[in-house]
């Protein structure tokens, strides 16, 4: 079943929707804007086929209140995420180790919309979070993601413990997960072969039955006074440090 329309503002959101073909339904741009990039936008949407509709910026305000819209809303067919059916077919389609990663208890659409973006950009196969206890792909998720919502396949499974195994057992990825009381650094661990990096949540980290599914414990040396990083920021360095080995960059 497509998922229900949704609306969502900001220069970047919009910009990445109208790249991806039927995604954008209407579009309502600032009359009062001529920039560039405002411009741009109404490029992308005449290739894409879409009019626009000029109105005030209170009217805009009063389409998406409470959000930092720049000026451009659209209304899109919401990004969708996907179950476990849809991982295995992702998995079956790969021609190079899988790349994964998997959030466990993220509650803040915030976080997961920068997760995304990092692991879009990182070249991640698939995302997973469990369906209890995180967020979904909310309108403040996807606008954060600037596009990767889209683009980047968004997992959500019922038992987060066993999709685990499941990896291991059938498709040999490696699980590693990031724990900041670990003995060993993420930069002493091989990442290169099939792998899963498992971070946890804003406050709690990962849960017991998660951390217990995981075949090694890693950590990013903090040399501060800080004790950890957000988990957005945390996923982002430690993609791309498999990255870096992956691609032997």
């Amino acid at each position: 079943m497509s998922p229900s329309p949704s609306r969502i503002g900001g220069l970047h959101s919009v910009k990445a929707a109208l790249k991806h073909q039927g995604k954008v339904l209407s579009l309502w741009l600032d009359a009062g804007r001529r920039d560039r990039r405002v411009q741009e936008i109404m490029e992308l949407a005449r290739q894409a086929g879409v009019r626009p509709q000029l109105l005030s910026k209170d009217e805009l305000d009063r389409l998406l209140p409470d959000s930092n819209h720049q000026g451009v809303i659209a209304e899109v067919q919401g990004a969708a995420a996907r179950n476990e059916q849809g991982l295995e077919e992702i998995l079956a389609g790969l021609a190079e180790p899988p790349f994964l990663l998997v959030l466990d208890g993220v509650t803040d659409p915030h976080n997961l919309g920068a997760c995304l973006r990092s692991a879009d950009a990182a070249g991640v196969h698939a995302v997973i979070a469990p369906k209890d206890k995180s967020v979904g792909l909310t309108p403040v998720a996807v606008k954060v993601a600037s596009g990767a919502a889209e683009s980047l396949a968004f997992i959500q499974v019922t038992n987060l413990a066993r999709t685990l195994d499941w990896l291991a057992d059938e498709h040999r990825v490696w699980i590693v997960g990031l724990a900041g009381e670990a003995e060993q650094s993420l930069y002493q661990v091989d990442l290169k072969g099939p792998l899963a990096l498992v971070l946890g949540s804003e406050g709690e980290g990962m849960r017991r039955l998660t951390r217990e599914h995981c075949a090694l414990l890693a950590k990013l040396p903090m040399r501060g006074q800080v004790e950890s990083l957000n988990v957005s920021v945390a996923s982002g360095v430690a993609l791309f440090e498999a990255v870096r080995q992956r691609t032997g960059g």
